[in-house]
């Protein structure tokens, strides 16, 4: 038994209240169950109940056994004064308050359905040898809530990509645009460069990136050079060039460059290197003035891929890096690059934006998320052999947002698909 399984019981009824008595045999009528309290303090805030002839507003503590009042020192903590109802497992000793009035206990177990309390353990049961606690029955699970889950799963994670947005305005002294350079550099940067990305973007103010947009030039030098990428010994003509560039900007804008996290080639396939990357980032830049405001403009779907079609300068068409020389070929963003920077980067930074501005776009970003591919990877394969139909990213990012902050921290009590299977 889990203390959180009392939690749901009690905060979404799911016992026979109507019925509900304390261990004293006084009935209960609970009028307002009260607030959940997931901080320190009794588990649930400014409830109303009547036990007896008498009406009580109050806290309400919950524990497995009543013992446990005094297993965690409540007796002496002024916080739990007001606790006008213990609601207990099982009841194994009576409590008091400081002042030794006796506190009314409800022992849940007299009230919870069989079929519950059996569905809540095989949920629960042989948890090392499954890779989600409902691996078996998820599929049970009716289309209608799983959809309906897998949209509040998909806003819930722009939520928390909102607080992370929030963190880089505040470096950015609320700049939008200085923010977004942050967050597109972390996603050319990929999953192996994007915390070195970030960091070369954090040492360059965004009113650098603005003056030398004008010449893409002398961004991909700024990129490049800030990045350390450019070779010390090179005898290429255009590194040459590159270098005299930078060493320009560098001393112009006093660049400092300590503490920037070293760039990596290993491990990459040739069209994410990061030479490639910030070519592309500085034709983007180049190719789209005013790029922030022309990203949160976009009503159709089809403008992302419009703005974001952009390729690196010749000089890559021959190279993926300075050293080798390659079979020409035009080093463009893909539509699959295209779509992790919607998904990633660019839809989040739109709804972060429009809550800023006041403005409700949440149908725009639904339409926009769930008109773009699945993302494809471990996390997606293993729910689709359990519970097939993974189509759009809404789906996809739904789903990586229900292993890792529910299904891994075994919240299965605060998820829906876990709601439905214990009260079925």
């Amino acid at each position: 038994m889990r203390e959180d399984f009392l939690h749901y019981l009690w905060k979404y009824k799911k016992f026979a209240f109507a019925k509900a008595k304390t261990t004293i045999n006084t009935p209960i009528t609970i009028i307002k169950l009260g607030e959940h309290n997931h901080l320190a303090g009794p588990d649930f805030f400014n409830a109303r109940l009547s036990i007896g002839d008498q009406e009580w507003a109050g806290n309400v503590e919950i524990h497995i056994k009543s013992s446990d009042w005094y297993a965690h020192g409540h007796e002496t903590d002024s916080a739990y004064d007001n606790v006008v109802l213990h609601v207990v497992w099982e009841h194994d000793i009576d409590i008091f308050r400081k002042d030794n009035t006796a506190i009314p206990t409800l022992q849940l177990k007299d009230y919870v359905a069989k079929d519950a309390l059996a569905n809540y353990t095989t949920l629960f049961e042989n948890q090392s040898q499954k890779w989600i606690n409902c691996e078996n029955s998820i599929s049970k699970v009716p289309d209608a809530i799983w959809n309906h889950w897998q949209e509040r799963l998909y806003l819930e994670r722009l939520e928390r990509k909102t607080d992370a947005i929030k963190e880089i305005l505040s470096h950015t002294n609320n700049d939008w645009e200085g923010a977004l350079f942050v967050m597109l550099l972390r996603a050319f940067g990929t999953k192996v460069n994007g915390d070195s990305f970030q960091s070369l973007a954090e040492h360059i103010d965004f009113t650098v990136i603005r003056k030398c947009a004008q010449e893409p030039f002398r961004l991909e030098a700024l990129l490049l050079g800030v990045g350390g990428l450019l070779p010390e010994d090179s005898v290429d003509s255009y590194v040459l060039q590159l270098q005299g560039e930078y060493e320009f900007v560098h001393h112009k804008f006093q660049l400092e460059t300590e503490g920037i996290l070293p760039i990596q080639f290993f491990k990459l396939r040739p069209d994410n290197f990061p030479t490639i990357r910030l070519s592309q980032l500085a034709m983007l830049y180049y190719t789209i003035p005013g790029l922030f405001q022309k990203l949160m403009h976009v009503e159709k779907l089809s403008d992302f891929y419009d703005i974001l079609n952009v390729q690196a300068s010749t000089y890559w068409d021959t190279h993926y890096s300075f050293s080798t020389l390659q079979k020409k070929r035009v080093k463009k963003l893909s539509k699959s690059f295209i779509d992790l920077l919607l998904i990633n980067t660019i839809i989040p930074i739109k709804f972060a934006y429009s809550q800023y501005t006041g403005k409700e776009e949440t149908d725009t970003i639904l339409d926009f998320i769930t008109a773009i591919k699945s993302e494809q990877n471990s996390i997606i394969k293993k729910y689709n052999e359990i519970r097939p139909k993974t189509e759009s990213a809404l789906h996809s990012q739904a789903l990586i947002q229900l292993k890792t902050t529910y299904c891994s921290e075994n919240r299965c009590l605060q998820c829906a698909v876990g709601n439905w299977l214990i009260g079925k």
